[in-house]
């Protein structure tokens, strides 16, 4: 079983639990699977794939991390040398000329924004820099209510036609981290295919996007994490078979800390400054891994009512559970969730 927990974790373990690996006794024509577990993205990063040679399998494991390697040095708000650094520092300045992957993910981010009122927004950076949760530290309202100013995903000037981006306010900055590990996994299948991969996992950290069957023909199954978790024995609320499809789960219990009694976690809204306290999960499942990691944040931001909306109108798959603990679930998957006790 896979479990797909919270983009944020630090700890492959936490991520991705193969009880399946090399369960399977096969005849050296047979395909088994063959894993590798490797830093990459800036976190862990597992590939399981299926196949009847380890060489094809190392081999096209191997592409599919050196693209992830390729795109976290294009897209990487942290490098001084990426595109997406380029377009920050010239900020209400001049437009940029991007490669097609960077203007294709500030794109998604962009869809996902006008698709969540805003509730998922690349040009957040700003205000999240000034939340310390390892020292659990609350920002000044104040600084907070100053760099609001400079957050707004109408700030990106999109010119497809010439491949240029362009911040329009001076001191705005882009920071795809909510995307790019999904957008990553996506591209990563891709390559796994076109070196003859028909079936397999790229999990990056909390972001999963699954293609083909196992071996034996079923499904790959994902569990979905308990956001109130108490002991390894509920660690689980529920598994779902899935095949040729991204998931990914945005949730409060990951980046947080408490003061006065009350939970500040990491999903802010762009628009306040201040997390969103609507929901303790939100998990999305769709064809894309980049859209799963982009709107597992936004519908978290959304709240219950407006995600479950936002869900049934892309034609999306969820689950999200609300402060209260209460369970939503898209009609598309409510037969195919097995539920924990």
């Amino acid at each position: 079983m896979i479990m797909a927990k919270a983009k944020e974790q630090p700890c492959w373990a936490l991520i991705t639990t193969f009880c399946l690996l090399l369960s399977f006794s096969c005849s050296p024509n047979q395909e088994r699977l063959y894993k590798e577990t490797r830093t990459s993205m800036y976190t862990i990063v597992s590939i399981t794939v299926s196949s009847n040679s380890e060489e094809k399998a190392k081999e096209a494991i191997n592409k599919a991390f050196n693209e992830m390697d390729r795109l976290a040095r294009l897209l990487n708000f942290y490098s001084e040398d990426s595109e997406i650094s380029m377009i920050n520092r010239n900020a209400g300045n001049k437009p940029v000329k991007v490669s097609p992957e960077t203007l294709e993910i500030i794109d998604k981010a962009i869809y996902t924004s006008q698709n969540t009122e805003g509730a998922f927004d690349i040009t957040v950076g700003p205000v999240v820099k000034l939340w310390d949760f390892k020292n659990k530290a609350m920002p000044d309202e104040k600084l907070i209510k100053a760099k609001l100013k400079l957050v707004g995903y109408k700030n990106i000037v999109v010119d497809k036609e010439k491949s240029m981006i362009f911040l329009k306010t001076k001191g705005s900055q882009i920071d795809l981290g909510g995307i790019i590990k999904g957008y990553a996994a996506d591209k990563a299948v891709d390559v796994l295919r076109k070196n003859g991969i028909q079936s397999g996992i790229v999990a990056i950290a909390g972001d999963i996007k699954v293609f083909g069957k196992k071996p034996d023909g079923g499904f790959w199954n994902i569990g979905i994490q308990n956001p109130r978790q108490k002991s390894d024995r509920d660690e689980i609320i529920a598994t779902i078979g899935l095949s040729d499809t991204g998931i990914s789960t945005s949730g409060d219990y990951e980046r947080f800390f408490i003061k006065d009694g009350k939970r500040y976690h990491h999903l802010l809204n762009p628009k306040t400054g201040y997390p969103a306290y609507g929901c303790q999960s939100a998990t999305v499942i769709t064809k894309e891994a980049a859209l799963t990691d982009a709107f597992a944040t936004g519908i978290f931001i959304l709240g219950p009512q407006k995600g479950m909306d936002a869900l049934k109108r892309l034609g999306f798959d969820g689950v999200i559970i609300d402060k209260d603990g209460k369970i939503y679930v898209t009609e598309g998957i409510k037969k195919n969730l097995k539920w924990s006790n």
